[in-house]
This record gives C-alpha cells, structure tokens and sequence, in this order.
C-alpha cells in the first residue's frame, strides 16, 4: 500500500500546467524519470533537462489556451489522465509512480478527439 495520494499528485501535476508553471511540474517528477510521447510519432525525454525540453515550449501556449480535465482514474500502475487543451484537443496521459511518491513515468496519446479537432500534444 502507498503512503501518497497518487490522484492527488495528478491534480497537482494538471494544476501546475495550467498556471505554467514549469517548475512545480518538474519538481512532481524523479531525477532520472521519462516521458514517453506518442503524439506526433514517439518521442523519449528522460530526466529534468528532458522534461524540461518537452514541457518548456508547451506550457506557455497549453496554459494560455487552458487545461481541462476530462477524466481522471486509477490504472493499474498508476493513474491515467485524459485532459483536454482549449476545450477541445485531448491527450490521454498515463503515470508511473515510484517508491516516494513521485512521477517516475508519463506516457500521452492522443485521447478521443472531438471531430475537426487536431490531435498533436
């Protein structure tokens, strides 16, 4: 049994992208963790300056445009995530926790999109 709210941590995760914050978002995840993004063809970023590769560019634009969540349940390693960005582009996204609680492992997908909406995250 875990000692830490993972849903909650997923919150906050949703949270911090939507103020843009970037530095809340990767203070969420390990040192060492990955994101693996199957958006626009499958893209590997691991560790801090990785994430911070990824999520830099994105949250300025996502957050101004809004993060919205659609769905939120456990999974059977973690939590997943559907949450939308300008009402309308959806992302699936999956997490991994380890041992302290924190994002070792994030995987999105395009979620079910609403017709005539793009899907790259």
């Amino acid at each position: 049994m875990s000692d830490f709210d993972s849903m909650g941590i997923v919150v906050d995760w949703l949270d911090a992208c939507r103020k843009g914050d970037l530095q809340s978002l990767l203070d969420l995840y390990a040192d060492d963790a990955e994101l693996e993004c199957e958006c626009d063809g499958t893209r590997l970023y691991r560790g801090r300056s990785g994430l911070a590769d990824y999520w830099g560019p994105r949250l300025g634009g996502f957050s101004s445009a809004g993060f919205g969540l659609e769905e939120l349940s456990p999974a059977p390693h973690g939590v997943e995530l559907e949450y939308s960005i300008a009402g309308s582009l959806r992302i699936r996204a999956i997490f991994g926790f380890n041992a302290d609680g924190k994002i070792f492992q994030t995987r999105c997908t395009p979620g079910r999109q609403n017709p005539g909406d793009c899907c790259t995250c």
